[in-house]
Formats: C-alpha cells, structure tokens, sequence
C-alpha cells in the first residue's frame, strides 16, 4: 500500500482501547469542530475516573450518529449495530434486558455508536433492582443566576448533613447541579420517598426559592428540585459524560470547596477537563465509592 492510501485508510479508520472506530475525522461537535477520534481521546483520558460512576449499571444513551446538531435519539436496549464490548443485563420487573459497559473499551465503543450522552442508573448490574444511590436535581428558572443553584446545593448539602449523611456534587452540563447520596442498596420506594420528603421540607422552608412540582410555569424565580429522577429507568447523566449540546459540555464531579458564586460550569468541555483531571491532586468522588449510609427514618427530615 502506498503512503498516500495509508494515510486515506489512517482517515476512515482508527483503534482506540481496541475499539475500531471508523470515521473517525467526522465532526460531531461543528462549532468546536470536535471529532469522533477526539472525543474518544476525551474518554480515554478520564476513564479511570468515569468509569467506577458509569461501568456495571444500566445506561441509557443518547445517540447522535450525524453529530450534535442532527437527529439525536435514545436507546436502552439492544439493536442492530450495537458492538460486541457492550453486555446486557435483565433488570426485574422489565422485559427487555438494558446495556451496559463494564471497561473503557465499552466507554469508546459508545464513541463509535455516535453516543454523546451517557447516562446511568441509580443500581448496579449487581442489585439492578435496589439503588445505591440518589439523586437531587436542581434545575433553576432560565432568569436565575448559577449562584442561586450553588446556594441550593449547599442547602440540601447542609440537610443531609443534618442527618449524618455524607454527600457529593457534580455540575450537570447544563444550568443546573446535582447533588449526590450514596446509601446502602434500598428499594426505589424507600430511595424515592426519601427525596421527596427532603425536597418538599425545603420547599416548604423556602416556598419563594424552591418547588418540588416539574410546572414551567411555576417555576419563575426559584429552583425546581427534581426528586423524580430515584424511580426505575430515571436517570441521571453520568460522571464525566459528555453533553449533546454547543460546547461540549461535560457533567464534572467537584469538591464542595469548588462549589463556590464564581464557578462558572460552561468552562468544563471536552477539550478542558482532561488537563484539569490530570492537575488534580485527589478525585473528589474517590471517598464516595466506599460510602454506604442507611437512610434514616423519613420523620426525621425537618421542614
């Protein structure tokens, strides 16, 4: 083969964490001009940090084949197309098994499928019919400033606290945050029961802050904490996973101590966050992976 064909075929083709990704110069994020090869560069730069938040759990992924500003579509369950590193698993209760990937080539295989959202359940493949986790959703009205959501994020921070629970916080990717609870494996109603009760004691402390009801229309001015993500296949995007949105968002874990008026969340993408991985002296998710706290009883939640 000629050199001029092995740099054609270099274009079509490419290996990654043993993943074969083909086109890998397509443009999947046209304003930054990111392409299939970077983005997988992307993920194999944060896989040791993503992975222990993403592998062995159910996902759901958004699938953008043509690139962000296409067609995007979600998909949970096997199909025609769907590579060999992906697994499925069965989930009770549900008839279709769901994906999941269990390593990073798993992680660049979701590359090559044009995945630009990853986006977990709350249970493991292990328990996936008990979450060990739950999530608290902070979605703030369009006029709100971020420091509004960074001060909710401490309050429901400040709250578990009050419990003797431990929590963590990533940005979204988006306008909002997402604070984290590790719990011992539970049933979804218990998980689910415990959310509401927490975000309906701060709304009911904060009526002209906070809302717990999804409405657009009653949402000016104040922050909709979104407990409804702890139910069975409602999930929440990933640790470190990407966005299909402009910029190339990235949804980043975070120390609490970064959670400040001034962080300004667009700034983590796909061409930031490897470099602000690699400065980093400690990951702030590590402790999270070896916390497992029981729920306390709901009629201890002060409103």
């Amino acid at each position: 083969m000629s050199k001029r064909a092995q740099q054609q075929e270099t274009r079509h083709e490419a290996m990654v964490a043993g993943v074969r990704l083909t086109h890998p110069d397509k443009v999947l994020y046209p304003d930054q001009g990111i392409t299939k090869i970077e983005l997988a560069d992307y993920y194999a730069a944060v896989a040791e940090h993503m992975l222990p938040h993403v592998a062995n759990r159910p996902i759901t992924m958004v699938r953008c084949p043509t690139g962000q500003e296409k067609k995007c579509f979600y998909q949970r369950h096997a199909g025609s197309g769907v590579p060999e590193q992906l697994s499925e698993v069965k989930v009770p209760g549900f008839d279709e098994p769901y994906l999941y990937i269990t390593d990073l080539s798993g992680l660049i295989a979701l590359v090559q499928m044009g995945v630009l959202e990853i986006h977990p359940w709350g249970v493991t493949t292990g328990h996936p019919d008990r979450p060990d986790r739950i999530i608290f959703d902070l979605d703030p009205a369009e006029e709100l400033s971020f420091s509004a959501v960074v001060r909710a994020a401490h309050d429901v921070r400040e709250r578990l606290a009050a419990l003797g629970l431990v929590s963590f916080v990533k940005t979204t990717g988006g306008k909002g945050l997402h604070v984290v609870l590790p719990i011992e494996p539970a049933d979804w109603p218990a998980a689910k029961a415990f959310a509401k009760a927490l975000s309906e004691s701060m709304a009911s402390t904060a009526p002209e802050l906070y809302l717990t009801r999804i409405s657009k229309a009653e949402r000016s001015g104040r922050i909709f904490i979104d407990y409804l993500r702890n139910d069975p296949t409602s999930t929440a995007v990933g640790a470190y996973s990407t966005r299909s949105r402009k910029g190339a968002p990235v949804a980043l874990p975070l120390e609490w101590g970064e959670v400040t008026a001034t962080l300004d969340p667009s700034a983590f993408t796909v061409r930031t966050v490897p470099a602000l991985v690699a400065r980093r002296k400690a990951d702030p998710w590590a402790a999270l992976l070896g916390i497992k706290q029981q729920l306390p009883p709901i009629e201890t939640i002060r409103g």
